[in-house]
């Protein structure tokens, strides 16, 4: 498969500060549960034509659930910091005024973001049709997007006819819809739903004989990068007061959660449909791009104007290290 953009697998950019060699991110022995959510060029199809606009317009936003009292949870593992940077072509528009600390504004046209920013569509396993936000990353297979766990995967059971839609804008589809083949996940979020774990990957297949990132780009990632820095965080928030015909953004520096879990808190008031959706650590908001830290988890029910998200441990790395290795198709 031609590759216009090759992605810099002889080493990795730390932003802590230093250069390390790229085999130092197989550091977690846990591997990732993986399925297959589309076998064939006719279920894909299938897929993408069962997601009309009308379809999409009403497809209820999905929450994660909120963390369980009396349930143990495990803290992610922390290795080596890790990180590959972001990869876009010409981005166009007029650059966003980006403000440091917002709870929660419109982010109007412009940068990389835009293009690799995009709402995810699926259907339960008791038939709902619902709605999360994902970013398209920069990987091997020029295909994988990064979203919640839990929305690929909720009360025990997988969702089906998912896909992903880039540049999302009031029902303009102008990057296509791109169907899962492959989804991935921690086996912690796997087994019991552990909430510091709410983390997935998906593998898109080509579309009209192109990958994902070689059409919008791909935004970097990073892993076991120091906590409580400078967040920006995007999203299709579409339960009230947001409709998800827009790309929110809210920023500010992460605190720890001190409640019951292990992730990181943002003031940010995005609502359902916005799980999943990426927070990055070095945003510059002249060119769009920046490195996926963390992404939209969960609100506490007593703090509505929080959200929290995961630290992107040994386990996350190993998702994303998957995924990006495994064959679109």
């Amino acid at each position: 498969m031609h590759r216009r953009v090759a992605l810099l697998s002889t080493f990795v950019l730390a932003l802590a500060g230093s250069l390390v060699p790229a085999g130092a991110a197989q550091a977690d022995p846990s591997r990732p549960v993986t399925w297959s959510a589309t076998d064939s060029w006719s279920e894909r199809r299938s897929v993408s034509q069962y997601w009309t606009p009308r379809r999409m317009v009403a497809a209820q936003p999905l929450e994660a659930p909120a963390p369980r009292r009396g349930v143990r949870t495990r803290t992610p593992s922390q290795g080596r910091p890790w990180a590959t940077r972001g990869t876009t072509g010409n981005s166009n528009g007029r650059l966003q005024a980006a403000v440091a600390n917002s709870p929660g504004l419109q982010w109007t046209d412009g940068g990389a973001v835009v293009r690799t920013t995009g709402r995810v569509f699926f259907t339960t396993a008791d038939g709902r049709n619902s709605s999360c936000s994902g970013s398209a990353v920069t990987s091997a297979n020029e295909s994988v997007v990064i979203t919640a766990g839990h929305c690929v995967k909720l009360n025990g059971a997988a969702h089906r006819n998912w896909a992903f839609v880039p540049a999302f804008d009031d029902g303009r589809r102008p990057f296509g819809t791109w169907v899962a083949s492959e989804m991935f996940t921690t086996p912690q979020w796997n087994a019991r739903e552990d909430i510091n774990f709410d983390v997935a990957a998906v593998v898109v297949a080509p579309l009209n004989g192109r990958t994902l990132t070689d059409v919008v780009g791909g935004q970097g990632v990073a892993f076991n990068q120091p906590r409580q820095r400078q967040n920006f965080a995007f999203g299709y928030p579409a339960a009230d007061p947001f409709d998800g015909s827009e790309l929110i953004y809210c920023s500010g520096r992460a605190f720890n959660d001190t409640v019951s879990t292990n992730d990181q808190g943002l003031r940010c008031n995005m609502t359902g449909g916005s799980s999943g959706g990426p927070w990055f650590q070095g945003f510059d908001p002249a060119t769009g791009l920046g490195w996926l830290n963390s992404l939209n988890s969960f609100t506490y029910n007593f703090a509505p104007n929080f959200m929290f998200g995961p630290f992107f441990g040994n386990e996350a790395m190993a998702v994303y290290q998957t995924a990006q290795n495994s064959q679109a198709t």
